[in-house]
């Protein structure tokens, strides 16, 4: 898929004032209602757009503590199983399977580091992982990531990498993003 400037600064305006709502971009970018809805509705349907979903601060919501884990696991079934086990810990917000000395790489986040040791403790309780390697993380950029591809650039039919979409209940924090470059 294509995309071109339009669809550019509808992701843009949609990403920095998600609220705003299909009238109020259509206005803003000066193009019809039906313009911008048809626009939208192509970019869900390609999964350029995933999710029309708030992005959510965890440590507003009281999980200040972000960590990223390299899981190593035992080879032979794959990562579902894996996978599945983290489905059920709240606290996992990503996992993405990885190539290079891991095999799962998953984002975290915790009240404080004992709960983190918590989440940690249950992360690696599964008899398909064999290690883990955490990273704290310091600080966080406010930039939203990942920048938006150039207009003329082709998408990929699939995604770069396989990511597992661990859950949709609502106590889960998924944060998504697109900017524009």
């Amino acid at each position: 898929m294509t995309i071109d400037s339009l669809d550019g600064r509808l992701i843009t305006l949609l990403t920095e004032q998600p609220q705003i709502g299909v009238l109020g971009a259509s206005r803003a970018l000066g193009v019809a209602r039906g313009t911008v809805q048809a626009r939208l509705d192509r970019l869900v349907d390609r999964g350029v757009v995933t999710t029309m979903a708030p992005r959510v601060d965890p440590a507003a919501l009281g999980f200040p503590v972000t960590a990223f884990c390299t899981l190593e696991i035992r080879q032979g079934r794959g990562h579902d199983p894996v996978v599945t086990h983290l489905s059920g810990i709240p606290e996992v917000l990503e996992a993405h399977t990885i190539t290079g000395s891991g095999d799962l790489f998953i984002h975290i986040v915790a009240r404080d580091n004992a709960d983190l040791q918590r989440v940690i403790d249950a992360v690696v309780d599964d008899e398909h992982v064999i290690r883990a390697n955490t990273a704290i993380s310091l600080a966080t950029s406010p930039a939203a990531w990942p920048p938006m591809p150039s207009a003329t650039m082709k998408m990929p039919r699939a995604p770069f990498a396989s990511t597992a979409k661990l859950s949709s209940l609502p106590d889960r924090i998924i944060p998504t993003s697109v900017r524009a470059a």
